[in-house]
């Protein structure tokens, strides 16, 4: 259930980038090779203007403003993530401890050996890399919790690696980011990033048998929280997710509501369909 919402709503987003990015190369295939393109919003509106008039050039500037900076923008922030990534990597090396990442690997059976352990003392878990994820565990959560509790918190981490949840959530952030006038694309990214965890929680659960394991683990890293833990931000069992993720857990029968507001449907569909129309018009 869990899957096929986190589905639905990653394509919408994925739907609206891949539309504006279509377009956007569209109007610069349309003036770098001179090749007629129809369905082109941009070009559309810059022919609603008769050429050498202040209007017409002002047009033109605005469109060629917002282009130029989406394309800057997109490329800046795939530039700042990958650093991060390499920062990440750079920072695993440097605190990992290989007796436990060998032993953590054994244990579970990780063929790949893509279980890092760091040595650290805040209960870390988190899952990063998009080509080739991998799970991080630091040695104080692994000391924190027992057996049944690791194994949950694994498989959960599982999850996200094996659904590529790391690039999926990037790619809605970035859309987001770059699409800030149609709300939609915001809704997307908040709600993707709490289905994922859901998602997650129920393949573990599904893997262990129960519902006992994950929960345990998530009071754990809670009470750790509340009495004072400086709980790292890439732990996503202490992440803002946690009420939908009790809930699920108590009641799994349950259905949890993905919201949406009246008026992001509003502006957002009104955008699209200024967008279609004229696509449709010319």
């Amino acid at each position: 259930m869990w899957r096929y919402k986190s589905q639905v709503v990653f394509g919408l987003g994925l739907f609206l980038g891949i539309l504006l990015c279509a377009q956007m190369g569209m109007y610069v295939v349309n003036h770098v090779f001179g090749t007629i393109i129809n369905l082109n919003i941009f070009q559309f509106c810059i022919s609603l203007f008769k050429g050498n008039t202040f209007l017409y050039h002002s047009v033109l500037l605005t469109i060629n403003s917002f282009i130029v900076i989406t394309i800057f923008s997109i490329c800046k922030k795939m530039i700042k993530q990958l650093m991060e990534i390499n920062k990440i990597k750079n920072k695993i090396t440097l605190l990992k401890n290989e007796q436990l990442t060998l032993s953590v690997n054994h244990h579970f059976q990780r063929k790949k050996m893509d279980i890092q352990v760091i040595t650290c003392n805040e209960p870390v878990a988190f899952t990063f890399g998009f080509v080739r994820p991998k799970i991080v565990l630091s040695t104080q959560l692994i000391k924190m919790l027992d057996q049944e509790e690791l194994a949950a918190v694994v498989y959960h981490e599982t999850a996200h690696q094996k659904y590529f949840d790391p690039f999926k959530i990037f790619i809605l952030q970035l859309i987001s980011e770059v699409m800030w006038y149609i709300p939609l694309t915001k809704w997307a990214y908040q709600n993707y990033k709490i289905l994922v965890e859901l998602v997650a929680d129920e393949y573990a659960v599904k893997r262990m048998g129960s519902e006992l394991g994950l929960g345990s683990a998530l009071l754990k890293l809670i009470k750790t929280r509340l009495g004072g833990g400086s709980t790292p931000v890439l732990v996503h069992f202490t992440g803002g997710t946690v009420d939908y993720r009790i809930k699920q857990l108590v009641e799994p029968e349950n259905s949890i509501p993905v919201k949406l507001q009246t008026r992001s449907i509003i502006i957002s569909i009104n955008m699209i369909m200024i967008l279609m129309t004229l696509m449709i018009i010319v």
